[in-house]
C-alpha cells in the first residue's frame, strides 16, 4: 500500500483495465498511478478511446480493474464487498452525467433530495439542503416543477444539486456541458467551481469540452490509456 496522505482522496497504482472485443484484448488502461487531493477541480481530457470514462468508471468502483489498485478517502475499493462498495459510493460520490438523469416522475425537489433519502437523512433536514443548494443554483420557486417543464440547463443545475446536496467526498462529472449550449455551460461550470470553492467537496471531470478545460485548475491528458501530462495551473 502506498503511502496516502491526509488530503489524498484518490489514489491509483499501476492501474490498468483490459477489454476483450470478439476475443481480442483491448488495453483501455495502461498502468495509470495518479493521486487527486481534496478540494482539486480537475479535468480527465483526451482524445475519444483515450480512457477517460474507463478511469472513471474504475476510481467509483462502477468498473473493476484488471489489475492495480485504486484507493478513495482511504478505503481500498477492491476490498470492498458489493453492498460495502455501493453503499460507499452512495455516501462518497456524486455522479453528474451529461443526460442529467433525473427521474421524470419526481419534481425537482424530490430528484435532488433522492441520494438523502437513502442515506436516511431526515425530512426537515433534506428539505432545508435542497432550497439552500437551489437557490445557489439559481433554481428558487422551482422545487415541484416536473424535470419536463425545465431546459436541459435548468435539469442539469438539478443534477448538480442531487450530486451535492448529499456532501459527497467527489463529484464525478462525465461530459456534464455535452447537451447544453455554450453560454448555459458556462454558466453551470461558473457555478460549480463556486460549489468547489465554498463546499471544499472535489470535482473530477472526463471531457471534450475547451470551457472546462479553461477553468480547471488541474489538467491530466491521457492517450491510449495512459497519462500524456498532468499540468497544474498556476
Amino acid at each position: 500500500m502506498p503511502e496516502i496522505k491526509q488530503d489524498d482522496l484518490i489514489v491509483t497504482r499501476s492501474l490498468t483495465k483490459v477489454y476483450r472485443d470478439d476475443g481480442v484484448p483491448v488495453e483501455a488502461i495502461r498502468g495509470i498511478d495518479l493521486t487527486i487531493r481534496r478540494g482539486e477541480f480537475t479535468a480527465i481530457v483526451g482524445p475519444s478511446g483515450s480512457g477517460k470514462t474507463t478511469f472513471l468508471n474504475l476510481i467509483s468502483g462502477l468498473d473493476t480493474p484488471t489489475s492495480g489498485q485504486v484507493w478513495l478517502a482511504g478505503n481500498e475499493l477492491s476490498a470492498l464487498s458489493g453492498r460495502e462498495l455501493s453503499d460507499f459510493r452512495r455516501d462518497h460520490i456524486g455522479f453528474i452525467f451529461q443526460a442529467y438523469n433525473l427521474i421524470p416522475v419526481l419534481s425537482v425537489e424530490e430528484n435532488a433530495e433522492y441520494i438523502m433519502l437513502l442515506q436516511g437523512v431526515s425530512p426537515g433536514e433534506r428539505h432545508q439542503r435542497v432550497e439552500e443548494i437551489l437557490g445557489e443554483l439559481g433554481l428558487k420557486g422551482f422545487a415541484h416543477r416536473l424535470p419536463t417543464r425545465l431546459s436541459g440547463g435548468q435539469q442539469q443545475r438539478v443534477a448538480v444539486a442531487r450530486a451535492i446536496v448529499s456532501r459527497p467526498s467527489l463529484i464525478l462529472a462525465d461530459e456534464p456541458t455535452a447537451n447544453l449550449d455554450s453560454k448555459t455551460g458556462a454558466e453551470l461550470l461558473d457555478m460549480m467551481r463556486e460549489l468547489n470553492r465554498k463546499s471544499g467537496i472535489t470535482f473530477l471531470f472526463s471531457t471534450h469540452d475547451q470551457q472546462i478545460m479553461e477553468r480547471a485548475r488541474r489538467l491530466v491528458t491521457l492517450k491510449d490509456g495512459r497519462i500524456d501530462t498532468d499540468e497544474v495551473k498556476g
